[in-house]
């Protein structure tokens, strides 16, 4: 609609007040270059700014901080539990060889991916995070559905991540019950119950209000990283293999040459097979993107947040690697145990009992920390998706609660899809580890997305934050892009080849991650094209050099009055 002259007044006090256009602020927007973001209820703060020039009221209280923000994602990270749930595939892969020098050669590309995913979350600081990125970077006319095969990839790895976490952690309790009382031997169904309570009680504990969250994620981040290093010393003080006949440590030349036959392919592609477990360890990272509207100072404080989580993850996790490949009795054994837990099964070649007991609840503890950390995060995801109508029944999961001030409706839509998914424990290890392999893939499928729009196929619409890589931002990215090139084809790979290939011995991963996206692709050419557009806009916006002045946007949050933006648009997707 037209401004009238007291708006036209308006709009030159706004101009000259705080209230900057698009163009002033350090971010890469939906919103023409010369939109300024108004609210006459309301001045905002400098983070409130930056959320609003890229198109989002602010619903959050901002009570998370740098240190905060860290704690939930190196709880996300969770580097004890996560080592020990996927252990299995780490270890039992390729040996130790791809424990040491693999973690060293994987993590270069993950340290490339994390820092270009930083580049992009300084720019757009949104919970809707890599999903908003590929939108405003894509090619003119392809942002929608760069947007939506983000965001479903994303969503995937988010909604499995509390699930698989929480079944390594039942996995884990009750093979402490079984170490405890050798008779009993743990059932899948056994584990499905106990992973379907955690998920309840992490469901119950990730609704209350933000400032209470952000406290109980840094007693479990300040937890996991005391767990951690204790671990770390631990283990090689307290291993008990002179005493069994053995070495203290197992030599050098056998620890880092020796490729354990877990595979059927050649040894340089096992390795790269037993990137599995250092990727699920190492996907946690990306959290800070997604709780970038409930941090302060977020275009610095949540890339910050995300590189250090990488970086002390990617250090700390070797050191945890390199102890257990220095101890490891009998790989083989390891895996085959009837404890149903490779790690606690481990902890038996080479430890006490009572030291095996007092490892196992550390990581228990760290790992029930670590699930609900997951499940924040991923109610975070799911309101920034269904705020843009992505869902079917979206209005209910973008709610925010006005008691706790967090979006309540969408942890328990998580929490609903995530116990179905744990279903899969029913049919046992193997079929259980597509949760793992999904979380694995579909990570780096979203994840690289927008970064490999960024590397190749921006031009000129992307506006660097106050944290960036500078002239390493092409190089960094091109690393990034290779790496998940290679190691997509690589993850779908069965650890088993010819007549020996069958149905309990398949990598699921295919399916059960290629299955729904492929059914996506086809929702999106059969209908979802013709609704969904990208980011939907739900601020003011005052429609400057556009030939006349114009307020587009409404203060309601509804589908109906949010204004809608295609991303990728030449005029419309980016700032010059």
């Amino acid at each position: 609609m037209s401004l009238s002259p007291h708006n036209a007044d308006r709009n030159a006090s706004v101009t000259s007040g705080r209230h900057k256009s698009v163009s002033q602020e350090p971010v890469t927007s939906v919103l023409p270059g010369g939109d300024i973001p108004y609210d006459p209820s309301r001045e905002w703060n400098a983070d409130e700014e930056v959320l609003a020039a890229l198109g989002y009221k602010p619903e959050f209280k901002r009570e998370f901080s740098l240190f905060t923000t860290f704690c939930v994602s190196f709880a996300v990270l969770g580097l004890l539990p996560s080592f020990a749930s996927t252990l299995y595939y780490g270890m039992g892969y390729a040996g130790t060889a791809g424990m040491t020098w693999g973690w060293i050669v994987a993590m270069v590309g993950i340290q490339c991916v994390a820092m270009s995913m930083a580049e992009l979350c300084s720019s757009m600081p949104t919970s809707g995070g890599l999903y908003y990125a590929s939108a405003v970077l894509a090619p003119g006319g392809w942002g929608p559905l760069a947007a939506w095969l983000t965001g479903w990839s994303n969503w995937m790895v988010q909604i499995t991540g509390a699930p698989s976490v929480n079944y390594g952690t039942a996995a884990m309790i009750l093979a402490a019950a079984s170490i405890r009382n050798p008779d009993y031997v743990p059932t899948d169904y056994q584990t499905f119950l106990l992973t379907t309570f955690l998920m309840i009680i992490h469901g119950f504990m990730s609704s209350m209000p933000t400032r209470w969250l952000a406290k109980t994620n840094s007693v479990g981040s300040i937890f996991n990283f005391i767990a951690l290093v204790v671990v770390i010393i631990l283990i090689p003080a307290g291993t008990d293999r002179v005493a069994r006949g053995l070495t203290k440590f197992t030599p050098s030349s056998e620890v880092w040459g020796d490729i354990y036959p877990g595979t059927d392919f050649p040894a340089g592609v096992s390795v790269l097979m037993s990137f599995i477990g250092v990727i699920w360890t190492m996907s946690g990272y990306d959290s800070p993107f997604h709780l970038s509207e409930e941090c302060s100072n977020a275009n610095i404080a949540s890339p910050r947040a995300i590189v250090l989580t990488s970086a002390t993850g990617g250090i700390f996790g070797w050191f945890l690697q390199l102890v257990v490949a220095y101890t490891v009795v009998d790989i083989g054994a390891a895996l085959d145990s009837d404890l149903g837990q490779p790690f606690a099964a481990y902890l038996m070649q080479c430890m006490p009992q009572k030291t095996v007991e007092a490892i196992l609840s550390l990581t228990i503890i760290a790992g029930f920390f670590m699930g609900q950390g997951c499940m924040i995060a991923a109610s975070r995801v799911t309101f920034a998706y269904a705020r843009d109508d992505c869902f079917p029944l979206s209005k209910y999961w973008k709610k925010v609660n006005p008691i706790t001030q967090t979006p309540v409706n969408a942890v328990w839509f998580n929490c609903i899809i995530g116990i179905a998914l744990d279903l899969l424990v029913l049919g046992g290890p193997l079929v259980a580890g597509a949760l793992f392999s999904i979380g694995a893939i579909a990570a780096f499928v979203a994840f690289t997305i927008p970064i490999f729009i960024k590397v190749f196929f921006t031009r000129g619409n992307f506006r660097a934050g106050p944290w960036n890589l500078g002239r390493f931002s092409l190089p960094c990215g091109t690393v990034a892009c290779a790496f998940v090139a290679l190691m997509v084809p690589i993850l779908c790979l069965p650890a088993v080849t010819g007549s020996d290939l069958d149905a309990a011995s398949m990598n699921w991963t295919c399916l059960v991650y290629g299955g729904p996206m492929l059914t996506i692709l086809i929702w999106w050419f059969v209908d979802a094209h013709k609704w969904f557009k990208g980011p939907k806009v739900n601020v003011d916006h005052l429609m400057l050099g556009q030939g006349e002045n114009t307020l587009e946007g409404k203060g309601d949050d509804s589908s109906e009055n949010a204004t809608e933006i295609p991303g990728g648009s030449k005029d419309k997707g980016a700032l010059a």
